[in-house]
């Protein structure tokens, strides 16, 4: 039986020969873009509980640990969301995913 080795790819060689991979690579570069234009607006006790999530068009998701975190953040969506449009980002909407903890 002959094996081939298999070379090792890199994400960014990878991305470079298929598309899809390159969009995706660009849309979460730029959903932690947009997490850093406005983490200043997030109080600093919160900002570890708020992660960057998917972009779908002109809609974005923060992914938000916990109940709590979620309810303080949804307050500043719109004020999150009008900082985005005034630096130039495409934002319809800014929804909220929560993550759950698994129990071990």
């Amino acid at each position: 039986m002959h094996r081939r080795l298999q070379s090792a790819v890199s994400l960014h060689q990878a991305a470079g020969n298929s598309p899809s991979l390159a969009r995706l690579t660009d849309l979460v570069r730029e959903s932690d873009q947009r997490l850093k234009a406005i983490e200043t607006l997030i109080p600093p006790a919160l900002r570890p509980a708020v992660k960057a999530g998917p972009i779908d068009g002109e809609n974005w998701c923060l992914l938000v640990n916990g109940n709590a975190a979620s309810a303080k953040v949804r307050q500043l969506v719109p004020l999150l969301q009008s900082s985005l449009l005034r630096q130039g980002w495409k934002v319809k909407s800014i929804r909220l995913k929560i993550l759950i903890a698994k129990s071990p």
